[in-house]
């Protein structure tokens, strides 16, 4: 597979992850849709394994490797389902647009991959700007919404941390290797957390919810996370989360259409702010290195 199909079929699939995740909780609540979703994708991602005869690799780099991903998996996808809960679906994506910035800033202190400029400070300004705007929309997007902002949050610094640390590991595993290693190690958590909290089956499945979470299992999962560590081993962790430069605009569109979701104005300037906070954090300092060099030649 080719980088850049990859990092388009990335884009594809975390736009339209963010309703999946809320029709895949309709009926059966949020629990039971992310435990079904992961443990069908586990199920799914071991039986390609099985059909291209590849066993996963157990050394000491390849076992950390899983653990970074699984955890990551878990704590960020187990947020964001909580959080689905209390807010539109395109805001989930909106707020994942920080994540190139906290990508970055990771990435600069455990990987020395880049330094703070003043250009990514800017950008940085830029980004805090926009989510403050967004969060005092909270108390208008209804009751619970303010902790549903936070807990997408709490996810966008959990899939950070694992992004940067499956990198600083740097086994160079397939992608298909740590996406079964990750599923693997984040289903039993999973299916032990919905046991504790919850462990009623549905008594009956809505549609939408069932072609919800065959979608989020097999190309949110499956599909999704192997395209990403495919993308994540070819280039820079920073460069990979500016994805969600173009997904946060699509999802409030797609959320908008399909789920009827109403958007704020002041949500679209806040979102507007977080985009050019991670333009500006990702080539500014370019810009100003390139008109210093017109300017001297």
């Amino acid at each position: 597979m080719s980088v850049p199909a990859a990092y388009i079929g990335i884009i594809i699939v975390w736009s339209t992850t963010p309703l999946a995740i809320k029709w895949s909780s309709d009926g059966v609540g949020f629990l039971f849709g992310v435990t079904s979703r992961m443990l069908l994708g586990a199920t799914v991602c071991s039986l390609i394994m099985l059909v291209l005869m590849r066993k996963l690799p157990w050394h000491r780099a390849a076992r950390q490797t899983y653990l970074a991903a699984g955890l990551g998996i878990y704590g960020a996808m187990m947020c964001v389902y909580w959080g689905a809960q209390y807010i539109p679906s395109g805001l989930i994506s909106v707020l994942f647009g920080l994540s190139p910035i906290l990508t970055g800033i990771l990435a600069a202190v455990w990987l020395g991959e880049s330094g703070l400029t003043p250009g990514k400070l800017i950008g940085i300004v830029f980004g805090i700007t926009g989510l403050i705007l967004i969060f005092g929309t909270g108390i208008k997007l209804g009751e619970g919404a303010g902790y549903g902002i936070l807990a997408v949050l709490v996810s966008v610094a959990i899939h950070s941390t694992s992004t940067v640390w499956v990198k600083s590991i740097s086994a160079r595993l397939p992608a298909l290797e740590v996406v079964n290693g990750g599923l693997l190690v984040a289903a039993p958590l999973y299916l032990l957390t919905w046991w504790m909290f919850d462990g009623v089956l549905p008594a009956e499945i809505p549609q939408h919810a069932v072609v919800s979470i065959i979608y989020l299992a097999i190309i949110g999962s499956v599909l999704g996370f192997f395209m990403f560590y495919y993308v994540l081993r070819h280039i820079d962790a920073s460069r990979v989360a500016l994805v969600t430069l173009i997904t946060p605009v699509m999802a409030l569109f797609i959320g908008q259409i399909f789920n009827h979701e109403s958007i704020a104005p002041v949500v679209w300037i806040g979102t507007c702010c977080i985009l050019l906070g991670m333009s500006v954090y990702q080539w500014g300092s370019r810009l100003y290195q390139w008109r210093a060099q017109r300017c001297e030649t």
